[in-house]
């Protein structure tokens, strides 16, 4: 699917969780390493990727974004725990 968009969770270096979205996850997680990502992960570097998932197109991208950074962290966790993560 060419529109096909990814919601990300990363676990920064201090513990933080930082949620995103992106068309290419690997070269967006890359970005985040390299220190070009948001500035939220800049200061909070290596990040590691514990959560994705597929959305069909940008709009979906942006609504889960915001959903998800609407959940408390222990709901976030819990997401991530039930994808296979291991959340600390």
């Amino acid at each position: 699917m060419k529109d096909e968009m990814y919601v990300y969770i990363l676990r920064c270096r201090d513990g933080t969780l930082y949620t995103g979205w992106t068309n290419d996850l690997p070269r967006r997680l890359d970005t985040h390493n390299a220190g070009r990502g948001a500035k939220y992960t800049r200061g909070r570097l290596p990040v590691t990727l514990v959560y994705s998932e597929t959305v069909a197109d940008r709009g979906a991208a942006l609504r889960r974004e915001i959903e998800i950074k609407r959940m408390t962290r222990g709901e976030k966790l819990a997401l991530i725990r039930e994808s296979g993560g291991a959340p600390k």
